[in-house]
C-alpha cells in the first residue's frame, strides 16, 4: 500500500484492519512519501503491518528493484498518487493494481482533463479504481479511466477511529490542568497572503476563560509559530518541552497526536480553510461529536462539506475575525449533528476491501530477473521453448499404449513439488488393481532398465536413484526403472502379469507413453515457475501445457495465504480440471538404528540442518513448525549424493559449532554415503519422515477410477 502522507496513512488504517481480518497471513507493507507520513505510519501501524519504507523515485530501475524485492501480489494506492513507471512495472510483474479512496480535487481537475491524453494511458493500468463519490468517479472517467473499472466505494476517512491519547502525554496534562473550555486550532496553514496562526492568536484574546491548542499542519512551521506566540505576550508553552502547565496556549509540535486530542476539545477550528489550501479533514473531530468551525475553503473535501452543510453540522466563517463569535455560539447541538453526519457514511473500508480482495484473489505475480542477465536468459529460454516444442511433437508422434491403465503424476516446473509422497499415497489407494510404479530413476549411475518384481529388493542407489529407494521403503509395489518407460513396463508385466495399473512418476512430459489420466502437481509456494521457461524461470514447458491436465493438486497449500489467486490463474489455462489441495504432515523422526521419535521429540534441539531438495524452504518451514533449533541450514542441489569426504566435512563443521545433532530429510537419508552412521558419531543424525494429507481424497480417487 502506498499512502503518501499523514492524511492518507490515517485513512488507510480502517482498510488495513479490514484486510488483515480477511487475509491475516498475508505480509503487508506500506510506503509513504513524506517524513510526517512515515512517522505517523511508524507510530500508528505498529503491529498491523510487516514493514514501512519511503516510496522510491519513479525511475524504472528503482521501481523494478523494489518490486523484485517485495514480490507483491497487489499494490494499493490511496487517493491520487499516479506514478506511471510504478503502475507500469507493477502490471508487468503481474501484480494487482487498485486505487482506493480515489479523488481529484477541484484545483487539479482542469489539469487532469487537459492531460487526459497522458492519464488515458496510465489509469487503464489499474484493475479497479474505488472513488470517494459519484462526482469523483466521473472525474476519473473524464481523466481517461475506463468507465467499467471505476466504482464508488466511499471515503475511508468516515471509517477512521481516532486513537486515545497517551495518558503520559504533556498535551493531556495541559488539558487537565484546569477546567476551562478548550479550543483546538487544527492543522493551521499559510498561503501567500494569510498565516492562520496570526488570526487565531488575535481571536483568542477575545475569548476570556478559554484555553487554546495550536497544531500547525506542517512540522517546518513549528518554529515560526513559536516565534509568533513569543511575540504575542500571552502565556504559552510547547508540547515537547512543556514547562508551564498553567499556560493558556499549547503549541502542539508533535506528529500523530492531534486526532486523539479532539476528544478533549470543546470546539475545533479546522485550519487550511481560511488560507487558500483547500481545507483539511473535518471528520476526525466530528467522530468525537465536537462542534466544528471552518472557513470558506474546503475544496479538497467537497463531498464531506456538502454533506455536513446539509445536516447543519458545520459552522462557517468568512475570516478569522469571526472566530470568537463562532466559538461562543457553538453549542452541543452542532457536535451531535457532526457525529450523526459522520456516522451516516461509514462502511467505506468494507466496500474498498471488497474491491481489493476481488483483485487480490484473481492476480498472481511473476518474477523478474534483473538486466542484463534477463536478456541472456530470455534468449536461452527461447531456445528451450523451440527445442521442447519439437521434443513434445516427436514424443507424441511415437506414443504407445500399455495394455493396462497408466496414471501420470507430474508437474510443469523443475524442482520439487511433492510428487513422491502423493504418488505413494495413490499407490496405496488402488490395492485391488495390483498397482506398480514406473520411474526414470533420476540421479542413478546407469541407463539400464531395472525391474523390481516385489518392490522391496535391496539394490544400491546407483542402480535405482534416490526416489526409487523411497518407493522401495514406503510403497512396496513392483517397480520398473528406465528411461524408456514403455519398455520398462513391458518387462515388468512379463514378470508380474497380474499388474492392473501403473503409476507413472514425473510423467507429464513423458508423452511417448499414453496415459489414462494426467494428475499435475503445483507447489503452492512457487506454482508457475516465475512464469518463464528454463533457464529464465523454472517452467519445463509453456503454461499452455496445463490444458492437458485432468486434475491438479496444489501441494503445500497450507503455506500460502492466497490459494484463490493460484486457482484463478490455473483457470486461464485449464477451465475444467478439478483442483485439489494437499499439505505435508510430518510423521516421525528416524535414525540409522530405525529408532522412531515423535515429531515433537526434537523440539529446541540445537542442530545443523541440511538437505538436497528442489524446494528446500519446505524443509526449513517444517523445522520451524516443529520447533527444531537449526543453528545453520545448508542447502545442496536437488537429488544431491553425499560422498564420504563431503559428509565428513559436514560432520566436522557441526562439531565445531557445538550442536548436539544433525537433521535432514528422508530423501537425503538415502543419498548419504554408506558409512554415515559411523562418521557422524558422537553426533546424532535424524531424518524426517513425512506423509501427505490430501483434501477431498475420495473424490480424486473416484475421478481417477472413472478413467479406466
Amino acid at each position: 500500500m502506498h499512502a503518501v502522507s499523514v492524511g492518507e496513512v490515517l485513512a488507510a488504517i480502517p482498510l488495513i484492519d479490514e484486510l488483515r481480518r480477511r487475509t491475516p497471513r498475508s505480509p503487508f507493507y506500506l510506503s509513504t512519501g513524506t517524513l510526517a507520513g512515515h512517522e505517523t505510519a511508524r507510530t500508528r501501524l505498529q503491529g498491523k503491518i510487516d514493514g514501512i519504507f519511503y516510496a522510491p523515485f519513479d525511475f524504472v530501475w528503482v521501481i523494478r528493484r523494489v518490486l523484485r524485492r517485495l514480490q507483491p501480489s497487489i499494490l494499493i494506492v490511496l487517493e491520487t498518487e499516479i506514478w506511471p513507471n510504478m503502475f507500469n512495472e507493477a502490471r508487468k510483474l503481474g501484480c494487482g493494481l487498485v486505487m482506493v479512496n480515489a479523488r481529484i480535487s477541484d484545483r487539479a481537475r482542469a489539469r487532469y482533463k487537459q492531460s487526459a491524453w497522458f492519464f488515458g494511458s496510465v489509469l487503464p493500468l489499474c484493475h479497479r479504481i474505488g472513488a470517494q463519490s459519484e462526482e469523483m468517479a466521473a472525474r476519473f472517467v473524464e481523466a481517461g479511466a475506463p468507465k467499467e473499472m471505476v466504482t464508488v466505494t466511499g471515503n475511508l476517512k468516515y471509517d477512521f477511529t481516532p486513537p486515545p491519547v497517551d495518558p503520559e502525554s504533556p498535551a493531556l496534562q495541559f488539558i487537565q490542568a484546569a477546567g476551562n473550555p478548550i479550543l483546538i486550532a487544527a492543522s493551521t496553514s499559510a498561503d501567500e497572503v494569510i498565516e492562520e496562526e496570526d488570526g487565531v492568536i488575535e481571536a483568542f484574546r477575545k475569548l476570556p476563560g478559554w484555553r487554546l491548542i495550536i497544531a500547525p499542519r506542517k512540522p517546518e512551521r513549528f518554529a515560526t509559530v513559536a516565534s509568533k506566540l513569543e511575540a504575542s505576550g500571552l502565556r504559552w508553552t510547547r508540547r515537547r518541552d512543556m514547562n508551564e502547565a498553567e499556560a493558556d496556549i499549547l503549541l502542539l509540535d508533535s506528529i500523530g497526536e492531534l486526532s486523539g486530542l479532539f476528544a478533549h476539545a470543546t470546539v475545533v477550528f479546522m485550519g487550511g480553510t481560511i488560507a487558500n489550501k483547500g481545507g483539511h479533514n473535518i471528520l476526525e473531530p466530528a467522530l468525537f461529536g465536537k462542534a466544528i468551525i471552518a472557513g470558506p475553503h474546503l475544496e479538497n473535501f467537497r463531498d464531506i462539506e456538502a454533506h455536513f452543510e446539509k445536516q447543519n453540522a458545520l459552522i462557517r466563517i468568512a475570516s478569522l475575525a469571526e472566530l470568537p463569535e463562532a466559538v461562543t455560539r457553538a453549542d452541543a447541538g452542532f457536535g451531535a449533528r457532526a457525529l450523526a453526519a459522520a456516522n451516516m457514511h461509514r462502511g467505506a473500508a468494507t466496500r474498498a476491501a471488497d474491491e481489493v480482495m476481488a483483485v487480490y484473489e484473481s492476480t498472481y505475480p511473476n518474477e523478474q530477473t534483473p538486466q542484463p542477465l534477463r536478456a541472456l536468459l530470455w534468449l536461452l529460454a527461447q531456445i528451450w521453448k523451440a527445442g521442447s516444442a519439437w521434443d513434445r511433437g516427436r514424443k507424441t508422434a511415437r506414443s504407445r499404449a500399455l495394455p493396462v491403465p497408466v496414471i501420470s503424476v507430474g508437474n510443469i516446473t523443475a524442482g520439487g513439488t511433492g510428487k513422491t509422497p502423493i504418488t505413494i499415497e495413490l499407490l496405496r489407494d488402488f490395492p485391488a488393481r495390483h498397482p506398480a510404479l514406473l520411474t526414470r530413476g533420476h540421479g542413478r549411475d546407469t541407463s539400464e532398465t531395472v525391474v523390481l518384481t516385489k518392490g522391496d529388493e535391496r539394490l544400491p542407489i546407483a542402480l535405482t536413484g534416490d526416489e526409487a529407494q523411497l518407493y522401495i521403503r514406503e510403497a512396496r509395489v513392483p517397480i520398473a526403472i528406465g528411461g524408456d518407460r514403455f519398455q520398462a513396463a513391458s518387462r515388468l508385466l512379463s514378470a508380474v502379469p497380474d499388474i492392473g495399473l501403473f503409476l507413472l512418476d514425473d510423467g507429464f512430459q513423458h508423452l511417448q507413453l499414453k496415459r489414462s489420466f494426467d494428475l499435475v502437481l503445483l507447489d503452492s509456494t512457487h506454482p508457475f515457475g516465475g512464469g518463464e521457461l528454463l533457464p529464465l524461470g523454472r517452467l519445463r514447458e509453456p503454461l499452455e501445457g496445463l490444458g492437458r491436465a485432468d486434475a491438479f493438486v496444489l501441494t503445500r497449500s497450507d503455506e500460502v495465504p492466497n490459494l484463490p489467486a493460484i486457482e484463478h490463474e490455473l483457470r486461464r489455462w485449464n477451465p475444467h480440471a478439478p483442483i485439489f489441495h494437499s499439505r505435508v504432515e510430518p510423521v516421525r523422526w528416524t535414525n540409522e538404528q530405525d529408532e522412531t521419535i515423535p515429531v515433537d521429540g526434537l523440539k529446541d534441539l540445537r542442530s545443523v540442518a541440511f538437505c538436497g531438495l528442489g524446494n528446500p524452504r519446505a524443509f526449513w518451514r517444517s523445522l520451524d513448525q516443529l520447533g527444531v533449533h537449526a543453528v545453520e541450514r545448508l542447502d545442496y542441489g536437488d537429488h544431491h549424493r553425499y560422498n564420504p569426504r563431503e559428509f565428513q566435512r559436514l560432520v566436522r563443521h557441526a562439531k565445531d559449532i557445538g550442536v548436539a545433532a544433525m537433521v535432514t530429510t528422508a530423501k537425503d537419508a538415502v543419498n548419504l554415503c554408506p558409512e554415515f552412521g559411523r562418521m557422524a558419531q558422537p553426533l546424532r543424525l535424524y531424518w524426517l519422515e513425512i506423509g501427505v494429507h490430501l483434501d477431498r481424497r475420495d473424490e480424486l480417487i473416484a475421478l481417477i477410477a472413472k478413467s479406466f
